[in-house]
């Protein structure tokens, strides 16, 4: 991706996928010749997928017709590169960690209100993440162009494409915004018909989906800084907007317990999808200031 070659990281993941969802039911329940594994089979097609999947990769990496071609004399131990990629990665780390651990926040917080509350926030929830799917992918293009770009000394060209790349982000997901608004209650009957989860679902779809416009910039500029080097002002954004703003708001909106500033509202889950709306919100428009600023264009990697 980084050599502006996306489409053999798109092969690679079509076949290691490809072979995962052909080996997956073959190994689970022991179709034909092979063994009834269970979910050990499971474990075992995910590794035989993604093994042949990295071998392709390294054929890849091999020929040297290709943007990236490793021969045996780039095969050596460069503390000095090793010591920057553990510094890029770390910020990168911390960026995961902070958004995954604030999910887990509010789900505990979710729990409180039952099972079928619960539930139908699960579910919404993954609905959700796959509608962003191609969202990740324009936001890791625009990490590359801002690579590939400052590389090239062409900061402003830089900058053009990752507004570019957010307009577009965000025409995409109001689109997936008014479909959730029309069609929110039968996506989450495809997974169940309890009509309580159905009611917490349909209502986190249409809450959520509010903060996409913002929070469409917030993912590429995320991955902009990122594509910089800059992976600092990303982790911070994220500390800022889930854990100082999204969690605790979401504890005040939506249960009635008195914290030491006020009583909480008690909203329930709609205090939830609130807070995670104006964290959304929050990210998407900080994220398009701090890059307005423009020091990640002189950021050193």
């Amino acid at each position: 991706r980084g050599a502006g070659d996306a489409a053999i990281s798109m092969r690679v993941l079509w076949l290691a996928n490809g072979i995962n969802i052909v080996l997956d039911p073959c190994l689970i329940f022991g179709l034909g010749p092979f063994p009834e594994l269970g979910v050990q089979g499971a474990a075992i097609a995910t590794t035989i997928g993604r093994g042949i999947g990295v071998l392709y990769q390294f054929i890849n990496l091999g020929k040297k017709d290709k943007r990236v071609s490793l021969a045996g004399n780039n095969v050596k131990i460069d503390f000095i590169v090793m010591k920057r990629l553990l510094q890029l990665s770390l910020g990168g780390i911390g960026q995961f960690v902070i958004a995954t651990s604030s999910w887990i926040g509010l789900m505990r917080i979710m729990a409180t209100f039952g099972s079928e509350t619960l539930a139908g926030y699960t579910i919404a929830i993954r609905v959700l993440i796959f509608s962003i799917l191609p969202s990740w992918g324009m936001s890791n293009a625009a990490a590359t162009l801002v690579g590939q770009n400052l590389g090239a000394g062409q900061p402003d060209r830089a900058a053009k494409s990752v507004w570019i790349t957010s307009w577009v982000n965000a025409a995409f997901l109001c689109c997936i915004g008014i479909l959730f608004h029309t069609f929110d209650e039968f996506l989450i009957r495809l997974f169940t018909q309890e009509p309580r989860v159905v009611e917490i679902g349909a209502q986190c779809l249409r809450y959520v989906s509010l903060g996409y416009p913002c929070y469409a910039f917030g993912m590429i500029m995320t991955q902009a800084f990122n594509g910089a080097g800059d992976t600092k002002t990303p982790t911070k954004m994220n500390l800022f907007c889930f854990w100082l703003c999204e969690i605790p708001l979401a504890y005040f909106l939506a249960t009635n317990h008195k914290l030491w500033i006020a009583q909480g509202l008690g909203l329930r889950e709609s205090g939830v999808f609130i807070a995670i709306v104006l964290a959304e919100s929050l990210l998407g428009i900080l994220g398009m200031v701090l890059f307005k600023r423009g020091k990640w264009k002189s950021q050193k990697v």
